[in-house]
């Protein structure tokens, strides 16, 4: 089964450095490359025109290193994570880190997805 590496962002542009980390990654370990980007179902997918500028930004940047996006609507935002990373077999997860210490959302996703090498 091919592998796969994983990106995880959010509209922020500053995605755009984990994106080329993910795409550095996938040259590397020779194998293709996912970006998923998961709304709460209870938040609006566009709060204004920023958000439209900022999806259309991460898809320019996807589709400069070859990488496959997805925009997926949640209430569990860790179990579609997971899910998309199993039925992507995912081998690596490139995550920002967060500079708010009692956010566990790292540790719950290495918690599900134990095969899985995370980084940050």
């Amino acid at each position: 089964m091919p592998k796969s590496i994983l990106v995880c962002v959010t509209r922020q542009k500053t995605c755009a450095k984990l994106i080329q980390k993910g795409a550095q990654l996938s040259k590397e370990q020779n194998c293709s490359l996912n970006v998923i980007h998961v709304v709460n179902e209870n938040d609006k997918l566009l709060y204004g025109l920023s958000d439209g500028d900022a999806l259309e930004y991460l898809f320019e940047i996807t589709k400069e290193v070859g990488a496959n996006l997805v925009v997926k609507r949640s209430k569990d935002v860790i179990k579609t994570i997971v899910s998309y990373a199993e039925e992507t077999h995912c081998s690596h997860i490139v995550l920002g880190s967060s500079n708010n210490p009692s956010n566990n959302f790292v540790s719950k996703l290495q918690k599900k997805l134990p095969n899985v090498e995370f980084i940050l």
